[in-house]
């Protein structure tokens, strides 16, 4: 087997990749909110690294003003369905035998044939990997990047619901799709967490809303500290869950709470929020969304300060406002890509 991996999101970064919101009808009556976001979080990502933002031609003519004023800030005409470039774009994978990283193009059906047209998001992944002058290596397989989470040694956390599932990969077996998860992005661990996924969340249980590594030792899981909240008991067996993995699994990792806000409802529908839709860029930068909860907002951003700062002391912890964004049902980490460094190649730990 070649010895290849999916770098962790705390490896040096080339450049974090977004796609401008267009939409309408992803932002129903509050469309009109969101590129103001997308201005601050932008502005606030640029002084850390290049990023990259999918957008036609007519959107980028009207950006151009703003935009000027960061050079790190970098516009490509490639043509798209929805913003979600988390779980359209490609995994990247880097082979440390030669020193190379390629691109995996998976199925994309907006989770599950939600929300048709699909069919700009799914051209995205090799259009994307072309311009970054990468090989595609094509995969038969439906998957959404927000369905998985990596530690940069092959362990993953994934969930069920997001893959062995008739809506995304019908006929697949769970092991099927084990062994040719195995095959191509070298996992050597699948933790399935099954507890349940967080009201709200149409994509039917991303691990990106649910649990996330800090680093190979450390992986924060949401919970819910109110018992009459309808999210507790799923998200509490997802932290029993992780909690007996970590103490089983080599490197041992140990499980953190991170409390979810309380509910909140917009137009009768509750919104999926949850502090693990975090943004790690690389080893000295992480954005956490916040959504104007002060107790928990802070309680958040406490809990993963102090963890990221505990094995990277000089890293910036930024909170961007999501309140708005989260009426898309996906905050940070789910609107963006992150593109590891070909520099950040290195031997197995």
């Amino acid at each position: 087997m070649k010895p290849v991996r999916v770098p962790a999101e705390w490896e040096p970064q080339s450049a974090i990749w977004l796609t401008w919101p267009h939409s309408l009808e992803t932002w129903p009556g509050r469309y009109e909110h969101v590129p103001p976001v997308y201005r601050d979080w932008i502005s606030k990502l640029a002084p850390h690294v290049n990023v990259c933002v999918l957008a036609d031609q007519q959107t980028i003519a009207a950006q151009s003003q703003w935009a000027s004023q960061l050079p790190s800030v970098h516009w490509i005409d490639i043509e798209t369905n929805d913003s979600w470039i988390r779980d359209y774009g490609p995994s990247f994978v880097v082979d440390d035998e030669t020193q190379t990283m390629h691109a995996i193009n998976w199925r994309y059906n907006a989770w599950g044939g939600k929300y048709p047209p699909w069919d700009a998001d799914d051209a995205v992944a090799p259009k994307l990997a072309q311009h970054i002058g990468l090989q595609v290596i094509d995969s038969p397989l439906c998957v959404e990047g927000g369905a998985m989470e990596w530690d940069g040694t092959g362990r993953l956390l994934t969930t069920s619901e997001c893959l062995v599932t008739d809506t995304r990969n019908p006929g697949w077996t769970k092991q099927q799709i084990t062994d040719h998860l195995i095959e191509l992005t070298g996992a050597r661990e699948i933790n399935w967490i099954d507890g349940g996924g967080l009201i709200g969340d149409d994509t039917d249980g991303h691990i990106d809303q649910l649990a996330r590594f800090v680093d190979t030792q450390n992986v924060v899981v949401a919970v819910c500290d109110d018992a009459d909240d309808e999210n507790a008991v799923g998200l509490e067996a997802n932290f029993r869950q992780l909690q007996q993995w970590g103490e089983q699994t080599l490197p041992r990792v140990k499980a953190h709470r991170l409390p979810i806000p309380p509910p909140r409802d917009i137009d009768g529908q509750r919104v999926p929020e949850s502090y693990c839709n975090f943004l790690r860029v690389g080893p000295k930068c992480l954005l956490v969304p916040t959504f104007r909860s002060p107790d928990t907002d802070a309680a958040a951003l406490q809990i993963l300060s102090d963890l990221c700062r505990a094995t990277q002391p000089d890293i910036t912890v930024i909170p961007v406002d999501c309140y708005e964004l989260i009426w898309g049902l996906g905050a940070l980490h789910c609107a963006s890509l992150n593109q590891p460094s070909r520099s950040s190649v290195s031997p197995r730990r």
